[in-house]
Parts: C-alpha cells; sequence; structure tokens
C-alpha cells in the first residue's frame, strides 16, 4: 500500500528539515559570528583599538606645533610623501583614511545594533539603576555622537579648510593656530576632546575584557592602564588649543 509523503517546509537555502520545522539557514562563519553578540563586540573591541593607536600617533603628531611652523609644516608634509616612491604622493593617506573609516563604520554598526538587541531583551526598565554606574559609561552612547559629530567638523576645519579662519592649503601651522584663535572652535574642541577622554577611559578597558582580559588582578591593572591613557590623551589635545589662546603657539 502506498503511503503519501508529507511535504516538509524549507528555509530559504532550500534544505528539509525532518522535524516538518524549517531549520536555521547555514551560515559562513563570518557571518554567524557577525550575527552574535560576542562577534558584534569583538568587532567594535579591534575596531576601538584601531582608532585608539591613531589617536595616539594623531597626538603625538599635534605635538610637533611646540616646536614651530617648520617642525610642524615639515612634518606635515612628510605625512604626504610616506611610502614614495612606491606609494604615489598622499596615497599612503588615503590608504589610512579608508581604514580609519572603515573601522569608525564597524564600531558604530556594532554599537548600535548591540544597543538594539539590549533594548529587545529588556523592553522594561530597570526599577532601580545602579548607583555606582560612572558617568563614562552612562554617556558612552552620546559621548560616540559627539565624537562622530567632531570628526566631521575637524575634516571641515583642518583638512578641507571650509571652515577654517584662514583655511589655505599647505600652511598646517597656520591653519591650527587660525582655529583656535575663534571662541567656537575652541569650544567644539575642548567637549569632544573630554568626550574623547571619558569614551577611552571606557572603551579601552571594555575591549580588553572582550579579548579575553578577565583576570582579576590584570583586570585592575587594566583599568589604571585606562585612566591614565584617558588623561594623557585628553592633556595632550588640549594642550594646542591652550597654548594657542595663552599666546605660548602663535
Amino acid at each position: 500500500m502506498a503511503t503519501a509523503t508529507a511535504k516538509t517546509p524549507t528555509d530559504r537555502g532550500g534544505e528539509r528539515s525532518a522535524s516538518g520545522t524549517a531549520p536555521a539557514r547555514r551560515l559562513g562563519p563570518l557571518r554567524r559570528m557577525w550575527r552574535s553578540s560576542i562577534g558584534k563586540k569583538t568587532v567594535m573591541a579591534v575596531s576601538g583599538l584601531l582608532m585608539l593607536g591613531y589617536l595616539v600617533v594623531h597626538m603625538l603628531g599635534n605635538l610637533k606645533i611646540f616646536f614651530g611652523a617648520d617642525e610642524f609644516n615639515g612634518y606635515a608634509h612628510w605625512l604626504r610623501t610616506i611610502g614614495e616612491p612606491f606609494l604615489h604622493h598622499e596615497w599612503f593617506l588615503w590608504i589610512a583614511r579608508v581604514v580609519l573609516v572603515a573601522a569608525v563604520v564597524a564600531h558604530a554598526v556594532s554599537a548600535y545594533q548591540l544597543s538594539r538587541r539590549d533594548l529587545a531583551a529588556r523592553p522594561v526598565k530597570y526599577a532601580h539603576r545602579k548607583a555606582r554606574t560612572s558617568y563614562a559609561t552612562r554617556t558612552m552612547r552620546w559621548g560616540g555622537v559627539i565624537v562622530g559629530l567632531f570628526v566631521v567638523w575637524h575634516i571641515l576645519d583642518l583638512t578641507t579648510g571650509t571652515v577654517n579662519p584662514r583655511g589655505q592649503a599647505g600652511h598646517p601651522y597656520e591653519n591650527v593656530v587660525a582655529a583656535f584663535t575663534t571662541w567656537y572652535g575652541n569650544v567644539i574642541y575642548v567637549v569632544a576632546m573630554l568626550a574623547v577622554g571619558l569614551h577611552v577611559r571606557h572603551g579601552f578597558y571594555s575591549a580588553a575584557q572582550t579579548l579575553g582580559a578577565t583576570r582579576a588582578g590584570l583586570r585592575r591593572g587594566l583599568s589604571a592602564a585606562s585612566n591614565v591613557l584617558a588623561v594623557v590623551l585628553t592633556a595632550g589635545f588640549l594642550s594646542v588649543p591652550i597654548a594657542v589662546m595663552t599666546g605660548a603657539v602663535h
């Protein structure tokens, strides 16, 4: 006697399930990692550390302004010639910019999706918030928004010269001094650098934990290193506008 074979639903990949339910679509390892929370946290950690490395190098380069216009302008010119003659003029800068933009996008998208996932898992707000939650932790998202908006301003100010009072290509020292002779330029920069410091203080510690630094003693060392790194970066970046405002750099 012939028996009818029940048709089972299929998933989008076309595979059938013996239980009659559609199995999850088979994903590649990278896609599977990206869909997981730990994968998104890892992307945030790696991209954040990449941006942190850029900040350290950028701050050290900024401090060359204290050695005078010739030193600072010479450094800016050198950045455009790195890799020559193998690379064309400014190719290194453009490669660095593309990598940095990719890191920023990956960091922002991961943060947004993790935030949405956290809200979906916890639709009802906690009745009592943790009293000891740090200011940097509570403002991590807004700090990221402030830094993102500042990056746009910074490019318009010192890269394209669009909003710079001087805005002359080939004169970075003079452009930096001009940028910090306006009250609004100083306010924007100071607020952004304070946000950067808070973001680094919390982000560096979180990234290290995500990447496996979980031992108690190591966590204490990383917490102290996060504080020191945040203070050094904030002070280093703010030293330039303060020097212009006080006349030390003119």
